[in-house]
C-alpha cells in the first residue's frame, strides 16, 4: 500500500464524516492493507455519467462525503456558467439515496442555488422532464439504475434536461479537483434550507405534468385496441411503482396485477440481486404471477425507472422474454404503422439507436422512409439528438429512440430513456395486436420473415479493483493496437476505433468517424457480422456485443459461440 493512500485513510479517520457508518467501516478495515488500498487508492471519476460506485468508506467509493465533493463541484460550475442557477433533484430506491440526495441539496443550497427536490423517490426521466418544467440550470438523479444493492450513484443533467456533455463534465471534474473534501465544501443544514425556501419541495403538478407529457404520447384511440388486456408489473423494489401504474391506468388499463414481493422500495434487493429487466433473474416472481394469472404480458422497470423488460406468451403455454433489441423493432414498426394509419407520420420522421444496437431497426427504418440516425452508447447521445432537432425546431420530426439495454423513449418531453413511456407503449402495442389476433411473438415471426433473422447477443466481464482495471485497460489497448483480420473465417472489412476517431476499410484505407471520442472498438466482417468492444463507463465491466445476421437463429447462435471463444481466446478472458 502506497504512503500517500494510507495517509488519506488517515485523514478520514480523524476528521468529521457525517455518517455514523464510515467510522464503522473505517474502524473495520484498519490494518487489512487490500481493502484500504481498494477504497482509497483513486478518487471515484466523474463523467458524462456523473459518479458511481460501490457504497462505503473512501474516495473510490460512494458517500456523504465523495456526494458532496461533486455537489460542491457542480455548484461551483454552475455559479460561474449561470446567473441564479438552480437544479431539481430525484433518488430512487437505493441504499443511501435520500441521504445523498439531502446531502448534494445542502451543499447547492449553501452555495445560494436554488433546489427543487421530489419529496418522495421517483423514476430517472420525471428529473429530466422537472429540469425543462421548472427551468433549472441542471439536476441530480441519485441512482446506479439496474446495479446490483451495494452501488450508488450521481447522475448530472443538464439546463435541456440532458445528462452532461463531454466539456461540461470535464469544467466540473476541474472544479472538484480544487476542492479539499474537509475543508472545502460548504453545507446548510437540510431543514435550515427547507425552512428558508432555498430548498423547496417538488410538487404534484409537476408528477401530473410529467404523467400527462407521457399519455400524450399514446397513438392508441379507445376502439383501437382490446383494452382490457391483463398485466403483471413488477417495479423490482424501486421507484417505478407510482407513475407506471398511475400512467397504465389513465391510458385505460385498469388490470394490472403488481408483483407483491416487489412492489415497496428497497434497496437491498432482496428477490433479485441484479435489479436488472435484462436478467431473467430480477423477472422470476414476475414469470410467477403471469403464469399463475394467465397474463397477456409481464412488464418489468429497473430500480430508477428507465428500462423496461417484457414477457409475452408463446405457443407452447409459457411465456418468453424479449430482447430490448426485439422490443426495440416492434416499437419502431407498430409507431411507423399507427402514425401512417392515424395520419402522424411528420414529413421527415427521424429515428436514432446506438452503434450496439440491432441493425434490424436500419432495415426497418429504411422501409418506412425514416431517417436513421447512428450515434455512441449512452442514451444521452440520443437526448443530444432530439436537442439538435429541437433547436432547429423540427424536435416534431422523432419519433422513436432505442438502445439494445431496454431503453426507449417516443417522445421530445424528457431527454432521457423513460420505462414510464416505455410501459405505456408497449401496453398498446400489444393491446392494438390482442384486438387483431396477433401476439407479439406473431409479429416478430413477421418482421424476420421480412427482414431476415438478426441475432444479437451482450457479455459482460467483470473487473474489480486496482489489478482489474489495469487489466481491462490493457485488453482494450491490444484490441486497439494489435486488432484481428477475421471473426470466424470472415474477413473485417471496417475496423471503428471511436476513441481515434478513425475508420479503417480491409485495405488500410481511414476515414474520420464525425462522433464524440469513447474507448470503443467496433469490427464488420463481410458476411455482416459486427463485434463491438467497450470499458463500460459506468462499473467496472468489458461489454462485448455480437450482431449477426442469418437464415435461422440455430445457425447464428453456432456462429456467436465460436464468435465468443474466438474473442475471449484473443483478450485472455
Amino acid at each position: 500500500m502506497e504512503k500517500e493512500t494510507e495517509a488519506r485513510y488517515l485523514q478520514w479517520l480523524s476528521n468529521e464524516l457525517y455518517d455514523k457508518d464510515l467510522k464503522k467501516e473505517l474502524d473495520e478495515i484498519k490494518g487489512n492493507e487490500e481493502r484500504i488500498n481498494d477504497a482509497f487508492y483513486r478518487d471515484l471519476e466523474f463523467g458524462t455519467g456523473g459518479l458511481r460506485g460501490v457504497i462505503g468508506a473512501g474516495t473510490n467509493r460512494m458517500n456523504v462525503l465523495t456526494v458532496a465533493k461533486a455537489s460542491q463541484g457542480y455548484s461551483d460550475y454552475l455559479n460561474a456558467t449561470f446567473r441564479n442557477p438552480s437544479v431539481a433533484i430525484a433518488h430512487d430506491s437505493r441504499i443511501k439515496s435520500d441521504l445523498f440526495s439531502e446531502t448534494a441539496a445542502s451543499v447547492f443550497a449553501a452555495n445560494g442555488i436554488k433546489v427543487h427536490m421530489y419529496p418522495t423517490l421517483m423514476p430517472t426521466p420525471s428529473l429530466s422532464f422537472a429540469v425543462r418544467h421548472l427551468h433549472c440550470s441542471g439536476g441530480i438523479v441519485v441512482t446506479a439504475s439496474h446495479n446490483p444493492a451495494k452501488y450508488n450513484g450521481y447522475k448530472v443533467y443538464g439546463p435541456d434536461g440532458c445528462q452532461i456533455t463531454t466539456k461540461a463534465a470535464e469544467a466540473i471534474q476541474e472544479a472538484i479537483n480544487n476542492i479539499d473534501i474537509f475543508t472545502s465544501i460548504k453545507r446548510l443544514p437540510f431543514d435550515e434550507g427547507i425552512k428558508t425556501g432555498i430548498i423547496e419541495w417538488i410538487g404534484e403538478e409537476t408528477v401530473n405534468a410529467f404523467i400527462n407529457a407521457v399519455s400524450d404520447q399514446s397513438l392508441l384511440k379507445d376502439n383501437d385496441g382490446d383494452k382490457n388486456l391483463s398485466i403483471v408489473y413488477t417495479p423490482l423494489n424501486g421507484a417505478g411503482l407510482k407513475c407506471v401504474t398511475t400512467c397504465l391506468k389513465k391510458n385505460g388499463y385498469t388490470n394490472i396485477h403488481v408483483v407483491k414481493e416487489q412492489e415497496e422500495p428497497d434497496g437491498n434487493f432482496p428477490t433479485c440481486p441484479y435489479p436488472n429487466p435484462e436478467i431473467r433473474e430480477a423477472l422470476e416472481l414476475g414469470l410467477r404471477d403471469v403464469r399463475a394469472t394467465g397474463s397477456d404480458i409481464l412488464i418489468a422497470t429497473d430500480p430508477d425507472s428507465d428500462r423496461v423488460g417484457i414477457a409475452v406468451p408463446n405457443k407452447e403455454g409459457d411465456y418468453t422474454l424479449l430482447t430490448g433489441n426485439e422490443t426495440g423493432v416492434l416499437l419502431l414498426n407498430w409507431i411507423a404503422t399507427r402514425r401512417i394509419e392515424l395520419g402522424k407520420m411528420p414529413a421527415k420522421p427521424v429515428m436514432v439507436k446506438t452503434i450496439v444496437t440491432t441493425d434490424m431497426a436500419t432495415k426497418i427504418a429504411q422501409h418506412y422512409g425514416i431517417e436513421m440516425r447512428e450515434v455512441l452508447t449512452g442514451f444521452k447521445y440520443i437526448g443530444e439528438q432530439i436537442g439538435l432537432l429541437e433547436k432547429d425546431g423540427e424536435e416534431n420530426r422523432y419519433i422513436l429512440g432505442f438502445e439494445e439495454s431496454y431503453g426507449y423513449l417516443t417522445g421530445s418531453y424528457v431527454r432521457d430513456k423513460d420505462a414510464v413511456d416505455g410501459a405505456m407503449m408497449i401496453a398498446d402495442m400489444t393491446a392494438y395486436y390482442r384486438k387483431r389476433g396477433k401476439s407479439l411473438l406473431d409479429v416478430l415471426a413477421e418482421l424476420y420473415a421480412e427482414y431476415g433473422y438478426f441475432y444479437n447477443t451482450l457479455h459482460s466481464y467483470e473487473f474489480d479493483g486496482e489489478a482489474g482495471f489495469e487489466k481491462m485497460k490493457a485488453m482494450t489497448k491490444k484490441l486497439r493496437n494489435e486488432p484481428p483480420t477475421s471473426f470466424a473465417g470472415s474477413t473485417v472489412i471496417t475496423r471503428n476505433d471511436y476513441l481515434n476517431s478513425i475508420s479503417t476499410d480491409k485495405d488500410g484505407n481511414e476515414t474520420k468517424i464525425d462522433l464524440p471520442v469513447s474507448d470503443v472498438m467496433k469490427f464488420i466482417t463481410e458476411s455482416g457480422i459486427s463485434v463491438v468492444v467497450r470499458p463500460s463507463g459506468t462499473e467496472p465491466k468489458l461489454k462485448i456485443y455480437f450482431s449477426i445476421r442469418s437464415d435461422d437463429k440455430a445457425k447464428a447462435a453456432e456462429t456467436e459461440k465460436e464468435l465468443r471463444k474466438e474473442i475471449e481466446t484473443f483478450l485472455g478472458i
